[in-house]
């Protein structure tokens, strides 16, 4: 999501335990000739009862508020009836808004829009491309008095933000979404101080009279929240709402990476299309687009229910290859000619035969009928066929083809799979037909190796990199 600012200077901020005060602003207008004064208090509820409100629909985020023309362009011939805006956050990319006032809030609410009203503050620690300016700041990674000082920037950034927003005339019921960019979920202190900042702004927020929405990306801000939800009940405070940004092209507030009973009904949106051109009435402005499902009270992120405590699972039987022939290894070696391990190969040809590859003895010996059946199959699988049977070889033969979206409990013969391959992949885990936390260890680290988004889940990418054989 592109950054927003403000004009705005920045408004002494409550201290804690205080009544938040709603200055009046002070800011020119440019849509208007005369100084505005503060909100009407029917004003002021008419303005946070569409902040968003309850709303099913379309909306867009851009930049720099848009001009008093586009909008009124926009809300006649576009689909559009939702519109982000950024008004707080010293680490918007956006920090001039020439358009945006008190007065271009009100205007717009008159005319039909509703409001997402974002607030960029500090980051998370191990994200490189903040701090953007030198008056700004990321989240301390500390985690000292657990991750204290992470927390007491997450009270005063939400008094900054709910101050911001009064000052536009956007006053208490309405929602303030926080905008947390993608950040490396597997870094421990990265997440856990992003966390605990997270909690305590809600926390505030919350207390100064305002809903908490929360943006972030599927794969790592929304499913920290999602897993601190379902792993972690009651030890973190929780958004109202949560704001998924998941480029899949889908108009709709679903996404494999967290559990569709969080934030339902009500409390979802989805940022489905990264910055793109869109004109309407004549007007281009490039967007971001979105998919609103949300209730004008939504009810609070329930904790997934606590079970009383369970047996261990079952141990998932053992798997049978060509009469007992040993396909699971500690390690997975490079194979040549007069140089391969005799297990390692009966494995292999073992695999092939499986896969109606090979057709010969299962003797153990790397010959060259091995050697045809394994070049038979890298060039099925796009590699360049070679005498030699390498460790992204193994990687991808292991790994197989079903591409089964996998989780902490899920069982059977893909979970067997994927930890041959994570162990090929030098991720060494017990090969049990089990996913548990052993085995999402693993496959986080996999992730970080190769670059795909740590999600601790076997999600699209990772499994493309599996079947690269990438390691």
């Amino acid at each position: 999501m592109r950054r927003r600012t403000s004009l705005l200077a920045s408004l002494a901020v409550a201290l804690a335990g205080t009544v938040l005060a709603i200055p009046s602003p002070a800011v020119s207008d440019p849509a208007s000739s005369s100084t505005p004064s503060a909100p009407s208090a029917r004003q002021a509820a008419r303005i946070a009862a569409a902040t968003p409100g309850d709303f099913t629909g379309h909306g867009f985020d851009q930049c720099v508020a848009p001009t008093q023309a586009a909008m009124d362009a926009w809300i006649k011939h576009s689909p559009f009836r939702a519109v982000g805006i950024y008004i707080s956050g010293d680490s918007r990319a956006c920090r001039t808004q020439p358009n945006l006032s008190p007065t271009w809030v009100a205007t717009q609410v008159s005319r039909g829009w509703r409001l997402l009203p974002i607030a960029l503050g500090p980051q998370a620690s191990c994200l490189d491309r903040f701090p953007r300016y030198d008056d700004d700041f990321k989240i301390d990674p500390r985690s000292a008095g657990n991750y204290a000082a992470a927390r007491a920037q997450g009270v005063v950034e939400a008094d900054k933000n709910a101050a911001d927003a009064a000052a536009l005339g956007i006053g208490a019921g309405a929602t303030l979404w926080y905008d947390l960019e993608a950040f490396d979920l597997g870094n421990t202190s990265c997440r856990e101080s992003a966390l605990a900042f997270t909690s305590a702004w809600v926390t505030r927020i919350k207390q100064l009279g305002y809903v908490a929405g929360f943006y972030s990306s599927a794969s790592s801000g929304i499913k920290m929240l999602d897993d601190a939800r379902r792993f972690r009940p009651g030890q973190f405070a929780l958004p109202d709402r949560i704001w998924i940004a998941r480029w899949d092209g889908i108009a709709n507030t679903s996404t494999s990476y967290i559990k569709e009973d969080g934030w339902r009904p009500g409390g979802r949106m989805k940022q489905y299309r990264g910055g793109h051109n869109e004109t309407w009435g004549g007007v281009t402005i490039n967007i971001d687009s979105n998919w609103l499902e949300l209730s004008g009270t939504p009810a609070p992120p329930a904790p997934a229910p606590a079970p009383a405590p369970a047996p261990a699972p079952a141990a998932v039987a053992p798997e049978s290859h060509c009469g007992g022939t040993r396909v699971d290894f500690p390690a997975y070696y490079t194979l040549k000619p007069r140089a391969a391990s005799r297990t390692r190969t009966l494995a292999l040809q073992c695999l092939l035969k499986e896969k109606k590859r090979y057709v010969g003895k299962l003797d153990g010996v790397y010959d060259r009928a091995t050697r045809r059946a394994a070049g038979a199959w890298m060039k099925s699988r796009g590699f360049t066929p070679t005498r030699t049977w390498r460790r992204k070889h193994w990687v991808a033969l292991l790994a197989g083809q079903d591409r089964s979206v996998l989780e902490v409990g899920s069982t059977g013969r893909v979970v067997f799979r994927l930890q041959r391959a994570l162990t090929a992949a030098r991720q060494k885990v017990a090969v049990t037909g089990t996913f548990d936390e052993a085995t999402r260890t693993a496959l986080l680290a996999y992730q970080a190796r190769v670059k795909a988004a740590p999600t601790g889940t076997t999600d699209a990418r990772t499994w493309r990199k599996l079947a690269k054989g990438r390691f």
